[in-house]
């Protein structure tokens, strides 16, 4: 267990007062939001570490009672009793603060761009991307997450040679940040006729969402190019030069925007691009942080295969912790916390160790 540091959780009470007290001072808007934003960041920290504190009090005082010769039995019974269940409270109070005082990804409160593009296996990992796409969409409604598609191409069979979307709502990147990697299936194909067990792969990326004050784009790094949009016989995208390439000069990357609208294509590849370039700019801070990258569950890297779902014999595997579920075909309904939490303690169980070893 790493020791607590004293001292910060002091500070972090003393902030937490010091914000309520400018609140209830009626400051004027753009301050108040200002504050509120920091009150919630603090709300739950701080209360862990009074609910800490408050117990180790207790402890203390039933110690005293217990040292007190002149206590009468039933007090000292009760105090016996009290004491080891104190002492527990005490412990899963300290890892909660402990988990909870490690540093904050900046991105984890962020909305996030979900990618999903199928692999190997032709058809069939088209349809695995489509399966893959509503997997996450059915967890995003279960967590009460906007779900709004920016892109898609459908496969020649179903389900989708690549599909982009947007999931909105609180704190969406730090559940879905460690999706990205490629995803394998093994299945029978719906046109196998023999039976024949076939693998096959989608890639998935989650990017935060990006602003203005996160990435700044120059107007002169960016070049911009309208283009008559090819689509499966509707006559408006045959005849209007309505899609959008945007192209970022410094890195090269290109975005792609081909719907109806030329403006909305604009917004959107501005939007994904955006998001690309941080999601770049934050995986080269990761670097330089960390050259092993011990802590990283997921590396960012696309290419990493993370996990397998099997389907003759019910079951998902994620690769990098060594977890199987015989559940497949609840996880593919969208129920996906166990994995993502088992995820989300092992980086902070990685975490906590890098903090020891310092």
């Amino acid at each position: 267990m790493v020791a607590l540091p004293q001292d910060r959780m002091t500070q972090l009470e003393k902030r937490f007062e010091m914000i309520e007290a400018q609140m209830a001072d009626n400051p004027d808007a753009e301050t108040y939001v200002r504050l509120a934003s920091e009150y919630a960041q603090l709300q739950d920290i701080v209360g862990s570490i009074r609910a800490l504190n408050a117990a180790r009090q207790e402890e203390a005082d039933l110690s005293t009672m217990l040292e007190d010769s002149a206590l009468d039995d039933d007090m000292r019974t009760l105090a016996q009793t009290e004491l080891p269940a104190c002492r527990e409270k005490i412990e899963t109070l300290e890892q909660e603060v402990q988990i909870l005082l490690l540093p904050k990804d900046a991105a984890d409160n962020k909305s996030a761009i979900l990618e999903i593009r199928a692999g190997t296996g032709g058809s069939e990992a088209a349809l695995f991307a489509g399966d893959l796409f509503r997997m996450y969409e059915r967890y995003a409604a279960n967590h009460g997450w906007k779900v709004e598609i920016v892109s898609a191409s459908e496969g020649d069979a179903g389900g989708y040679k690549e599909i982009i979307a947007t999931i909105s709502g609180k704190g969406v990147f730090s559940k879905l940040k460690f999706e990205s990697g490629v995803h394998r299936v093994q299945r029978v194909p719906e046109t196998e006729a023999g039976g024949r067990i076939h693998t096959s792969a989608a890639t998935v990326a989650v990017l935060p969402e990006a602003e203005d004050i996160d990435i700044e784009i120059r107007p002169e790094d960016i070049r911009i190019d309208t283009m008559r949009a090819s689509g499966a016989g509707g006559q408006h995208v045959n005849t209007t030069d309505s899609a959008v390439r945007i192209t970022h000069i410094p890195t090269g990357i290109m975005v792609v925007q081909a719907e109806k609208s030329q403006h909305q294509n604009r917004a959107r590849a501005m939007q994904i691009l955006r998001a690309r370039l941080y999601d770049m700019q934050r995986q080269q801070a990761d670097d330089e942080r960390s050259a092993s990258r011990k802590a990283q569950v997921g590396s960012g890297d696309r290419s990493e295969r993370i996990r397998t779902y099997n389907f003759p014999q019910g079951r998902v595997t994620d690769h990098r912790i060594n977890l199987t579920l015989y559940k497949l075909d609840r996880v593919m309904e969208g129920e996906l916390d166990e994995v993502i939490d088992a995820l989300i303690s092992d980086h902070q169980a990685a975490l906590l160790t890098e903090m020891g070893d310092a």
